[in-house]
């Protein structure tokens, strides 16, 4: 039998008048002088009132925020972690902007996101795509949760409290960024997959962040979600069964829309988006690139193309990959990911080539979840809301660790980085030759 699980405004009274004499003239100008500053510091104090207590209308003007002073600010509470979101990208597509959502909604209890440095769009890119938007993004969250802006991490002063990194900008620039974040008082540092674009690179900033005494946690949340936890535990109840993660994103099937997807995460497809996947692998299965021994890819199912990109120049990748790794110890799984395959992710047991068991991400319980997530920003990237509350885990125990130093559940470390990144360049020329 199959189981499948779907998976206060501020009042001003009047002041009485009084009649009085002065007989010394020159207590006058003193009375005058009091009377002057005191009415400034009311008017000041009504401003602050109305920009505290009233949500305002984005706006479109461009702020320098490298002055901090100018900015009233919330400040890390004991017990939080402070954190510099690196790399914010932008409004409703980029994977930086919805970590800093989740956290000034107060999603995340031990982080106080303090900082934002983004120097894209507070440079070279304010005046193109995307610029207007992140201009009135960052109205609000200054105005309105007294968030900091810079453009780098040079401009931040020395923390106040344990401080977080979450590093969540281009893949190329990680490196660089990882070195500013530790010589800018970083206690810890979340870093968002890949990594690094090549094994070396990340190896090297490994042993940089330890020489520091720097940890570096990463930010595979498919470690802790729901439906990889369900299907792990049902399968560890029948013996001799296989695995199946299917990972799937809803870009169209069209030259043009996987042809920018192509360009923008030139990285390729087993470095992004199938690599929470071997992260999986390499968390729960024992697959190392000694491990393995070996590799079949899905002829049928699978499919690579080579496209042109926004800029003219074309990129070769799987649009949609399915392979099978053995390892030497004796495990087996594997790994199913779809460019144009929906919004949903799942994962499955099958005994003797039949399916007995499917867990979907979301269940029909995150599904209500996602359809408010949905009304409430309606042009944001489908799959932030499937994955909403694993986001919210990943942060939450990482920026506690970052506070307390107990353990972070879960959480994938850089070493696991590592060797899911060799994984990926183990497998890709393998798959595209049998392709």
């Amino acid at each position: 039998m199959n189981t499948i699980i779907s998976s206060s405004p501020v009042n001003t009274s009047q002041r009485p008048q009084h009649n009085c004499i002065i007989k010394h003239k020159r207590i006058i100008p003193i009375i005058m002088t009091f009377i002057t500053a005191a009415s400034l510091l009311a008017s000041r104090a009504a401003a602050y009132t109305a920009t505290t207590t009233t949500r305002p209308a984005f706006s479109s003007v461009t702020r320098t925020m490298s002055a901090f002073s100018r900015s009233v600010g919330l400040q890390a509470e004991k017990g939080q972690a402070e954190v510099v979101l690196v790399g914010c990208g932008a409004p409703n597509r980029g994977m930086g902007w919805y970590h800093g959502l989740q956290m000034v909604e107060k999603k995340c209890p031990h982080a106080s996101l303090d900082y934002v440095v983004e120097p894209w769009f507070m440079g070279p890119g304010a005046s193109g795509p995307g610029g207007d938007d992140f201009q009135k993004c960052q109205a609000e969250w200054e105005s309105v949760y007294g968030v900091k802006f810079a453009k780098s991490l040079n401009e931040l002063p020395p923390p106040k409290a344990p401080r977080l990194a979450l590093i969540s900008g281009r893949t190329a620039d990680n490196p660089r960024l990882l070195s500013e974040a530790i010589a800018n008082g970083s206690k810890c540092i979340y870093l968002e997959k890949p990594g690094a674009p090549s094994v070396a690179e990340l190896q090297a900033m490994k042993e940089e962040a330890a020489a520091a005494g720097v940890e570096v946690l990463m930010g595979y949340n498919k470690n802790v979600c729901k439906y990889v936890t369900k299907t792990r535990e049902y399968a560890e109840t029948v013996p001799g069964s296989h695995v199946t993660f299917v990972s799937n994103n809803a870009y169209e099937n069209t030259p043009e829309s996987l042809g920018e997807c192509f360009e923008r995460n030139a990285e390729g497809m087993l470095k992004n988006m199938a690599i929470h996947e071997l992260a999986l692998l390499v968390s729960f299965y024992d697959v190392t690139v000694e491990n393995i021994e070996s590799v079949t890819a899905d002829k049928d199912y699978s499919s690579m193309q080579t496209l042109a990109g926004p800029s003219g120049k074309e990129w070769t990748d799987f649009d949609k990959i399915k392979f099978t790794i053995k390892t030497k110890n004796g495990n087996e799984v594997s790994v199913q990911a779809d460019r144009c395959g929906g919004t949903d992710s799942f994962a499955t047991v099958s005994k003797d080539g039949e399916e007995i068991f499917r867990y979907y991400m979301p269940d029909e319980e995150d599904k209500k979840l996602v359809a408010e997530l949905t009304a409430k920003y309606p042009t944001a990237m489908p799959y932030f809301f499937t994955q909403d509350p694993d986001y919210i885990t990943v942060k939450e125990r990482v920026a506690k660790h970052t506070v307390d130093g107990e353990p972070a559940e879960g959480i994938a470390t850089i070493d696991v980085a590592v060797e899911t990144l060799r994984v990926a360049e183990y497998l890709a020329p393998i798959l595209r030759e049998q392709l």
